[in-house]
This record gives C-alpha cells, sequence and structure tokens, in this order.
C-alpha cells in the first residue's frame, strides 16, 4: 500500500461502521492519522485495534452529533495537537423508519435534518479554520440518489437532509474557490450496508457492491485530487 497520505490528518463522522469505517481504515492504509468520530466508545476501540494492527495511528472522538456544542469545540480542540486538518470526511447518515411525509414523527424528524445536515454545517464550520491551514484540504460528504432530483415516497424527510446538504456543500464550494480547499459530493450508490438492510430487509446484498469496494475508490478520487470542487462524484 502506497504512504501517498503520510503526514496528512483525516477527520471522518459516522467512522465506527459502514462506510465510514471503511474509509478510515483505507486512509490509515495510505499512511493519514484518522480522527474518527462516533457515538460507542466500544466500537471506536474495535477501530483502533484494526488501524494500529496496518501500521496507522488513530484520535477516537467519542461524541452524538446531537451535541451541537460539542460539534463546535471539535476544531478549537484539535488545534494545538495537529494545527492543521488535510481530510474531513461527513460520513455519518441516520435514516429513520420510512414513511409518509404527513405521518413522520416530529422528533425523528429531528433526528434526520440533525444529523445528516445541521452536523455537516457544525462541523463544517469547525473545521474550515483548520483545513485552510493544509496544503490542499479536502472536505468530502457522503449523499445518494434520494434527493431533490428523483426523491421516492416515503423517504421524503430523508430526501430532504441530503438535498440540503448538497446545497450547502456547493455553496461552500463556491465560496472556496480562491483557496486551496476542494469540497466534493461522493455518492456511493447502493452497497450492502446496515444501513440499506434498513431500508430494503428483503434485497440481496450479496449483489451489492461492498462498502470496502467503494472506500478504496473514495480515498484514490481523493488522492487524484482531479474532480474540481463542488463535484458530485458518484461510485461506478
Amino acid at each position: 500500500m502506497s504512504q501517498q497520505l503520510t503526514n496528512k490528518t483525516a477527520l471522518i463522522s459516522g467512522a465506527t461502521r459502514g462506510l465510514g469505517k471503511h474509509i478510515a481504515i483505507e486512509l490509515a492504509k495510505h499512511g493519514a492519522h484518522i480522527i474518527a468520530l462516533g457515538r460507542t466508545v466500544g466500537a471506536l476501540e474495535e477501530l483502533d485495534d484494526e488501524i494500529k494492527n496496518n501500521g496507522g495511528t488513530a484520535t477516537l472522538i467519542p461524541i452524538d452529533l446531537l451535541e451541537e456544542e460539542k460539534l463546535d469545540a471539535i476544531g478549537p480542540s484539535l488545534f494545538p495537537r495537529f494545527d492543521a486538518l488535510d481530510i474531513f470526511i461527513g460520513n455519518a447518515a441516520y435514516l429513520s423508519t420510512l414513511s409518509p411525509v404527513t405521518h413522520f414523527k416530529t422528533e425523528e424528524w429531528h433526528k434526520v435534518i440533525g444529523t445528516n445536515l445541521t452536523a455537516n454545517w457544525l462541523l463544517l464550520r469547525s473545521l474550515d479554520p483548520l483545513l485552510r491551514r493544509a496544503e490542499t484540504g479536502k472536505a468530502v460528504f457522503i449523499t445518494d440518489h434520494q434527493t431533490s432530483e428523483n426523491p421516492e415516497a416515503y423517504w421524503g424527510p430523508y430526501a430532504a437532509s441530503k438535498a440540503a446538504l448538497e446545497s450547502l456543500v456547493k455553496a461552500y464550494s463556491e465560496e472556496i474557490k480562491e483557496t486551496p480547499i476542494k469540497a466534493w459530493l461522493y455518492n456511493p450508490g447502493p452497497m450492502g450496508t446496515k444501513l440499506r438492510r434498513k431500508a430494503f430487509p428483503g434485497e440481496d446484498q450479496s449483489t451489492l457492491p461492498l462498502p470496502e469496494t467503494i472506500a478504496k475508490h473514495l480515498v484514490e478520487t481523493l488522492i487524484n485530487n482531479q474532480h474540481p470542487s463542488g463535484s458530485t462524484i458518484t461510485y461506478t
């Protein structure tokens, strides 16, 4: 494995399972120091063990992405140790139960919007000064086909959160045109994860790409650095 990301730092939200876990492992294999965000200490420690077993290093941050004040504090808390952040992956997502828009519960609405949209905004706001101090800071946010272009029935709040995230990232990419930072959206498409199994319980996931395969493509995209800021990159 190449060490093209040696001496680089990468922060990943939702890093303890699914795509986020494999992105963290793949980045570490390329030499990056991983800053892993996750809710469960045990799952973070398991990730840390796997990264160390592959010769990598990690910093663990147990956090609930709905705790807004703690998200605001992440950037300032990292600055004394790392000085800059090279990569930020906004991966964490919450689906909830699929339901008609008019039947959706208020507390579930706040959790979907809080996790998929507000947390990404707060993290970006907190981490932007560190990204600006990197030689070529990169911010990548995970989206999918359930957006404003083709939302399906019963996916309303989730689709709304992802569509809003896409608008936020594209606006940010316009604002950083005169900086070395790039911001992208990444659409992994269907993949074999617990999140997808929740939405499609009867689906044969053996026909879907594995999250580790998609993680390798995403990391290769980061290293190649060929897409213009504001692009939506789709796994194919």
